[in-house]
């Protein structure tokens, strides 16, 4: 069984994110997008429902994380190459995101993070498949 997966985090302004996003190369689904939700796509089996805070408030029962404060969730997405993970994230910080730890250099693995507009982390990976051990 595929399971599809759609992650949801609350955003204050979603056509600023779609835009930052949508400069990053993300494309969106429109078909579940509206003036307060942006579904971005990042496979054919995981989306990204970038909710506005008031409606993101409509399916939870307590209070959104404080992103100045503390983390909720890493989002991950995976890079075909060590340029590529330098090109979006360098991309993320010149379109208003920040620089989030430092760079993971692991041999056979390479990553960097940065925040989007509203503090959620996200982190860029590439893996050389053929050099992990075993």
């Amino acid at each position: 069984m595929s399971r599809m997966l759609f992650a949801n985090l609350p955003v204050s302004d979603v056509n600023a994110t779609r835009k930052f996003f949508d400069g990053l190369g993300f494309e969106f689904n429109d078909t579940f997008s509206d003036e307060r939700t942006a579904c971005m796509v990042v496979n054919d089996m995981s989306m990204v429902m970038l909710l506005e805070e008031p409606r993101f408030r409509d399916f939870i029962a307590d209070e959104i994380c404080d992103t100045t404060k503390a983390r909720e969730v890493l989002m991950c997405v995976s890079a075909d190459s060590r340029a590529e993970v330098d090109t979006l994230v360098d991309g993320a910080i010149a379109a208003g995101g920040t620089a989030w730890m430092q760079p993971q250099e692991e041999g056979f693995m390479y990553g960097r993070a940065f925040r989007d507009l509203d503090g959620h982390v996200w982190e860029v990976m590439w893996m050389d498949q053929s050099a992990i051990p075993g």
